[in-house]
């Protein structure tokens, strides 16, 4: 687990920051955030990016697998700095993905800014994906402790907390 943190500046639109140390160098984590192919891997969806090319401006298209949820996100590419940082639109949230060398290495810190009742299912949704990105295996009994934990954590501060989305038909046990 990565301990993900509350961040508050903004009560509306709060957010969560997981921080993991990657073994490989900025370049290579850069690809696992940008290549179709690798995203697959470990993050929840597919992405598409329009053109095929991560730039300002550039629609994405998240693709849920139907035997999961059926549900199709759409974003927008806001900021990219290969290979240190990388900021886009998922929904009505915002992803911001920082490389910085470390070490022999990277430190990935991700910045989820997204509507107050998800921080808690997000940051535990997130833990088992830069799980799968550093190598670990997915561990499909991570995510309700995870959950229950930050709830615990973030519902005083910034109120309820819901769980997996409608329709959802995975296996969070």
């Amino acid at each position: 687990m990565t301990d993900a943190k509350l961040l508050i500046d903004d009560v509306l639109r709060p957010a969560i920051r997981l921080e993991r140390h990657l073994p490989d160098p900025p370049a290579v984590v850069w690809q696992a955030l940008t290549d179709r192919e690798q995203l697959r891997s470990w993050f929840p969806c597919d992405v598409v990016v329009s053109g095929g090319w991560w730039e300002p401006g550039a629609a994405i298209t998240f693709l849920f697998p139907p035997e999961v949820i059926d549900i199709m996100l759409v974003g927008q590419v806001l900021e990219v700095d290969e290979p240190n940082l990388l900021a886009f639109t998922w929904g009505e949230e915002m992803l911001r993905f920082e490389l910085i060398p470390e070490d022999d290495g990277t430190r990935l810190v991700l910045i989820d800014q997204l509507p107050p009742d998800a921080a808690a299912r997000n940051a535990a949704g997130w833990d088992d994906c830069l799980d799968q990105l550093s190598g670990l295996a997915a561990d499909p009994g991570a995510w309700k402790p995870r959950f229950d934990a930050y709830a615990a954590e973030f519902e005083p501060v910034i109120g309820p907390q819901s769980g997996p989305p409608e329709g959802y038909k995975g296996d969070l046990s």
